[in-house]
């Protein structure tokens, strides 16, 4: 079967590589041409071979590309399109891509990322990843692809993740190559099998058991396609004799793993003597990619169930997006070679089988799906892949200057001492005195101005709904009761004062407990605020912090005490004596007792003798039991509103006098109390500021994680300028 597929692209007066691309051209006189970017150097990134890594792409992904040339001593950019036909081997040809020769560059960038296991940095490669159920045919899959014996046996096999780096030479000798833990084995393919499972047992112990950690085989060959899988362990439920139990957990976490990344085409292995609906590699490969757009399925053993194989691969009741690729497995002691024969003549010859449609069987047409596929992915996921490594370099770089600068001199230390102590100092001014929210925008905890009005606010709110606040409340059954038991030898219409302090006291205590507990509340939530900064701005030296966390709470307990003490003060202060020079007082007093006389008249001189009477603020009161004392009543109804007038005072002032001292004990907190009372704390415990000179674990463990990330990305970074990739991009 033959295919034939145009693709146009721009390359002036050179004519087209060969249908094989076996075209070569002496790498130093290309070395020799120019311009090239002041990036790349010229010796690994010739001009010549430039336009080929940025045309590569475009031409195995069957898409056009225009290359821009720069002629010599002129800035004009000339194009110029040639086509040429790009065929399908036939069966007895190697099963190489004929632009193998032009993809191996961009493989080799992305193997060498892989090798370098830029994925623990969070960046993603493109990867073909073969999985399958036990038994599926797996192994034979691969085997055919790398022409080579890879273990086989019963139970699994595969017991490490194997990344197979295929590469296709002119030798006639084949060179492999296991790299696992640092270590380099060579090997032959006689010998590859046996390399393969000592290496597993080393990786993964004796046994059966599996694990993540990945053994890399590379094969050079003449005739292999330039192709990178990883072959994952097969799908087992029921563990054997010496399989952990839960090794069908153990399988699925590692696949997950791998599948997951949208950069990753699934290579999914299924036999053709089973229903691909119940295949477990099926399920787990439809949790990630549930449109099947970067899976494609290959079909084993389709020799031994050819009975509605078509009909399986064209209703896709499973949903592979990539479309299916039927091969023969290699029968017994048959070469490589015979068994592609054997192929092309199952699927020309047999009666079933040559009904399926010739471009979606046989192991030549999967070894060039899975090229395209490849370079596909590479050219869709490698801008990005640059991009990351450059912003995630920058990123570190910057994490790494960011961190506390190394200290090895007192004088150092407290250098870095006193600045933490002043920055902590003038976020704290920031967020109590001054009321800006630029370091914290979004916690609106640290909005501290915002919060203390709001608890000012709650507090005002909480004293003057309290009972005693309520100016009905036992309306002049208090007053009479205190006027008769004060009364004394004097004239009688003389109003006694310590019957008005008696019920001042009363109320006062009933709202005492309230000024105190608003005071213990207010600190306790500038103590979380100082707590917070000081921990923040002191984050890089913890061996620190327990001074500065205990010298943040020492200060605010003193703070704390000072403030309620004070607030007992003001409590008793107002059960002294009765005082103000507030207007007010007299203004409300006297239209207060404007009611007076029609309170009276109603309650003593009415003919009708009415049970309830309106006055304004207080609502309707009963007054039934006020006839039984008609001479104490004028004195009782002046004392109220007396009260109910100075009250008014009495708790503005509380909140008013609140506010001042909370403000002015905050400024004292900040600009002088703090930075005294830490330095106390750390000089008191003996050798403070020394401490500051060991770096701490946590610390020293994020400088030597942020330095690492930044060696392996500056590596990454120069897999890709090595490779020409960056230019490219650009």
């Amino acid at each position: 079967y033959r295919k034939r597929k145009v693709v146009s692209f721009s390359q002036p007066n050179r004519p087209p590589p060969s249908p094989l691309g076996t075209d070569s051209v002496d790498r130093d006189e290309r070395a020799l041409e120019g311009p090239w970017p002041s990036n790349a150097a010229p010796a690994l990134v010739p001009q010549r071979e430039r336009e080929e890594l940025a045309r590569s792409i475009h031409w195995a992904a069957g898409e056009s590309f225009n290359v821009p040339v720069l002629n010599k001593g002129s800035s004009t950019l000339h194009q110029h399109e040639e086509e040429y036909s790009l065929e399908l081997p036939e069966q007895n040809a190697p099963i190489f891509a004929s632009y193998n020769v032009r993809i191996r560059p961009l493989l080799d960038a992305v193997d060498s990322l892989r090798h370098l296991m830029i994925t623990r940095e969070g960046i993603e490669l493109p990867t073909i990843v073969v999985v399958g159920d036990q038994s599926s045919g797996k192994s034979s899959v691969l085997e055919s692809l790398a022409g080579i014996n890879l273990p086989r046996g019963l139970g699994i096999c595969t017991r490490v993740p194997l990344i197979m780096r295929l590469q296709h030479q002119p030798l006639p000798q084949p060179e492999l190559v296991l790299k696992f833990n640092e270590n380099i084995v060579k090997t032959d393919e006689e010998h590859v099998s046996d390399a393969i499972n000592r290496a597993t047992d080393e990786i993964a112990g004796l046994g059966k058991g599996i694990s993540d950690t990945p053994l890399t085989l590379e094969v050079r060959k003449n005739g292999v396609p330039d192709l990178t899988m990883v072959d994952l362990p097969g799908i087992t439920r029921v563990p054997v004799h010496g399989q952990p139990e839960d090794i069908y957990d153990q399988i699925r976490e590692i696949i997950m793993e791998y599948i997951t990344p949208e950069e990753s085409i699934i290579l999914n292995v299924l036999s053709a003597t089973v229903d691909f609906t119940t295949c477990e590699s099926i399920r787990m490969s439809q949790m990630v990619d549930k449109t099947g757009e970067r899976t494609l399925a290959v079909v084993t053993k389709s020799d031994k169930a050819p009975e509605g194989l078509l009909e399986k691969v064209t209703a896709d009741d499973v949903n592979i997006g990539l479309g299916y690729v039927c091969v023969r497995n290699r029968i017994g002691d048959e070469s490589y070679e015979e068994a592609r024969v054997e192929e092309a003549k199952l699927f020309e010859t047999h009666p079933m089988l040559s009904k399926i449609d010739k471009s979606i069987v046989g192991v030549p047409v999967l070894a060039q799906r899975l090229v395209q596929i490849q370079a596909k992915s590479i050219a869709r996921n490698l801008p990005a892949i640059v991009r990351s490594i450059n912003e995630k370099l920058n990123l570190n770089v910057a994490e790494l200057k960011r961190m506390p600068k190394k200290m090895s001199s007192l004088s150092e230390a407290m250098t870095v001492f006193m600045q933490i102590i002043g920055s902590a100092k003038e976020s704290l001014r920031k967020i109590l005195l001054r009321g800006e929210i630029d370091e914290y925008p979004d916690e609106k905890k640290m909005h501290c101005t915002a919060r203390l009005v709001e608890m000012l606010n709650d507090y005002s709110v909480e004293l003057h709904s309290n009972a005693e606040s309520n100016p009905a409340k036992n309306f002049l059954m208090e007053e009479i009761k205190v006027l008769d038991e004060t009364k004394g030898i004097w004239l009688p219409n003389f109003l006694p004062h310590t019957a008005f302090l008696t019920v001042l006291q009363g109320k006062v205590s009933g709202i005492s407990s309230i000024p105190s507990s608003f005071a213990e509340k207010v600190w306790n939530y500038v103590e979380e605020v100082v707590i917070s900064v000081i921990m923040h701005h002191s984050d890089n030296y913890r061996q620190l912090q327990s001074s500065f966390r205990r010298a943040g709470h020492n200060l605010i307990a003193k703070m704390k005490e000072r403030s309620v003490n004070w607030v007992k003060e003001i409590v008793e202060m107002e059960k002294q004596t009765d005082y103000t020079c507030n207007p007010e007082y007299l203004s409300d007093w006297n239209k207060l007792m404007g009611q007076q006389d029609f309170f009276i008249k109603e309650v003593l001189n009415d003919k009708e003798w009415p049970s309830k009477v309106k006055l304004k603020g207080f609502g309707e009161i009963d007054v039934e039991k006020f006839r039984q004392f008609p001479d104490v009543l004028p004195q009782a109804f002046d004392m109220r509103m007396r009260m109910t007038a100075y009250w008014k005072i009495v708790l503005r002032r509380l909140v008013d006098c609140m506010a001042l001292h909370l403000q002015l004990s905050v400024n004292k907190l900040v600009n002088k109390e703090l930075e005294k009372e830490i330095v106390d704390e750390l000089m008191g415990a003996g050798g403070g500021i020394e401490r500051m000179l060991d770096e701490s674990p946590l610390v020293n463990a994020k400088r030597q994680k942020i330095n690492k990330s930044i060696e392996l990305l500056q590596k990454a970074k120069e897999v890709v300028a090595n490779h020409g990739l960056d230019w490219y991009l650009c």
